[in-house]
């Protein structure tokens, strides 16, 4: 069980506003008590913050906004002595405009070594006034964004698949892999855990970076045909990375992979490159029986071939919440509790993001002046991007700060969610935190949940029933009337039964 923290929103320890390190360390009692195993933080190196942390001028330094190098040492110590691992982000496909290593770039001039650590071009075109390629930025605009020389000239373009402040490095330059195994090293010798990759499919460009044929320009899309990424040459990268992962035992690498190809995603999971994957088949999967066993079934497939682990996850900083993709309201919380008996059922290792454990929705109505996601800049305020599941925890109290912190939110806190806090929700024991506690305190404890196989058995329409090696019975009722259980002992149920049937969105664990 990982659970997923955005620091920034997690827990404010300083009252600045933003979450950082010490207010982790502040609730790994609530962390220890939810059931997790190990922690996932999303980025808090250096950084100027264009795009949330994932623009890095310092890979080997904290970021104060966060707190700095001794706070992220307590924060281990205190999670380790309640046997909680700590895996951190990791952005190897770009840094931030702000390194170090681009401020050189950019001083040295065309050809130049300090050049060849990114990807800089000529244009083309009259005086090479247009990009050197057709590709878009994820955040919407073109993917190059020309320089002006030392002299004053107009320059070359340098490539960003992501913001024009994330500037793509160059992987064939062989002091890049140097720089990033320092990196590694520098973490892992400081007793972090492992890591998760970030577009763990990237990094690899294509030979001679040739034109897309069908540019699709709209934002945080990903394709299979995408010459940006899952290139055949990123695999060398992983193995080279594996390698110092070995020294270290125990330690994990988690790749963000979207790759739908079953084949080409059970690679990165070969026994020499990333331990596990991150399968985005759930969320890409709307509450219905058909699709949701045909996601299970492709993520399975995708990893048994090569012998790796399958991961689940129904959320995370990038992805609409859960409650709202499954409809919102009280249908969406419904579905959303029932995705988690059926996720916590499954064989492999579970995600889990911050606030999914409350039943947080997304928050849709943020007012346009505190959105902050690149996305509602570069897309000319028509993409609102995904500051909605990013919004603060709601830890108690009734006043609109909900004790995240004794200033002001980064993102504002929707005062409605006073019935959706830590504190109001431990007291009640149909809650969906409850909900969670119960069910990963279960997976943990029963012999039913072991095996690496699931069976698919009879079920009525719009329904799922699967079954594990250990004897575990999980249905999921996704039609539109009760439905009576398989005969044996109901472990849990995401909803009360009525005369012993199991309500439409809900789902039981049967043994």
């Amino acid at each position: 069980m990982f659970y997923q923290v955005y620091p920034r929103s997690f827990a404010d320890a300083n009252g600045d506003g933003v979450g950082d390190l010490r207010g982790v360390r502040d609730r790994l009692d609530y962390l220890k008590a939810l059931g997790i195993d190990a922690l996932w933080l999303c980025p808090v190196m250096r950084s100027p913050m264009a795009d949330g942390g994932y623009d890095v001028s310092d890979p080997r330094d904290i970021d104060p906004l966060f707190g700095d190098l001794a706070a992220m040492d307590e924060l281990l110590a205190a999670a380790h002595e309640r046997g909680i691992k700590v895996t951190m982000d990791l952005v190897p496909n770009h840094t931030s405009d702000q390194h170090p290593w681009f401020a050189a770039a950019l001083a040295a001039g065309p050809d130049s070594p300090q050049r060849a650590r990114y990807i800089f071009r000529d244009g083309r075109g009259p005086g090479g006034s247009e990009p050197p390629n057709n590709w878009p930025s994820v955040f919407g605009g073109p993917a190059w964004t020309r320089i002006t020389e030392p002299d004053g000239s107009p320059g070359q373009w340098y490539l960003h698949i992501f913001a024009p402040e994330q500037p793509d490095l160059n992987w064939v330059d062989p002091e890049v892999l140097a720089d990033f195994e320092q990196t590694v090293r520098f973490w892992l010798d400081r007793g972090v855990d492992g890591f998760r990759i970030d577009v763990a499919h990237g990094m690899a460009k294509p030979d001679g970076l040739p034109d897309m044929a069908n540019v699709d320009t709209r934002m945080l899309l990903h394709d299979d045909d995408d010459p940006r990424f899952n290139n055949p040459a990123v695999h060398e990268i992983h193995r080279e990375l594996r390698k110092v992962l070995d020294e270290y035992p125990g330690a994990v690498s988690i790749g963000e992979v979207w790759v739908d190809d079953n084949i080409r995603f059970g690679e990165y999971v070969r026994p020499d490159e990333l331990h596990l994957a991150f399968n985005f088949r759930l969320v890409d999967t709307g509450f219905d029986a058909t699709e949701i066993r045909a996601a299970v079934d492709n993520s399975i497939e995708a990893v048994s071939a090569v012998g790796a682990s399958p991961t689940w996850t129904l959320s995370n900083h990038d992805i609409e919440r859960e409650v709202t993709r499954y409809g919102g309201g009280a249908v969406g919380t419904a579905r959303a509790r029932a995705m988690l008996l059926l996720e916590l059922a499954l064989p492999g290792t579970v995600f889990l993001y911050n606030g999914s454990e409350l039943g947080l929705p997304n928050v849709d109505d943020l007012p346009d002046e505190v959105l902050q996601d690149p996305a509602w800049e570069r897309s000319g305020h028509t993409e609102r991007g995904r500051d909605g599941c990013r919004v603060p925890i709601p830890w108690g109290g009734e006043a609109p700060t909900f004790e995240f912190t004794t200033g002001r939110p980064w993102l504002p806190i929707p005062p409605q969610w006073s019935q959706l806090t830590v504190e109001a929700q431990s007291e009640r024991p149909d809650s969906t935190l409850s909900l969670y506690r119960l069910a990963i305190e279960i997976r943990r404890a029963r012999t039913e949940f072991t095996g690496e196989a699931v069976e698919w058995l009879p079920a009525p329409a719009g329904c799922l029933i699967l079954r594990r090696p250990g004897g575990l019975r999980c249905v999921l009722n996704a039609s539109t009337e009760p439905i009576p259980l398989p005969v044996g002992e109901v472990l849990l149920a995401s909803a009360p039964l009525a005369d012993g049937l199991l309500p439409p969105d809900a789902a039981a664990w049967v043994v």
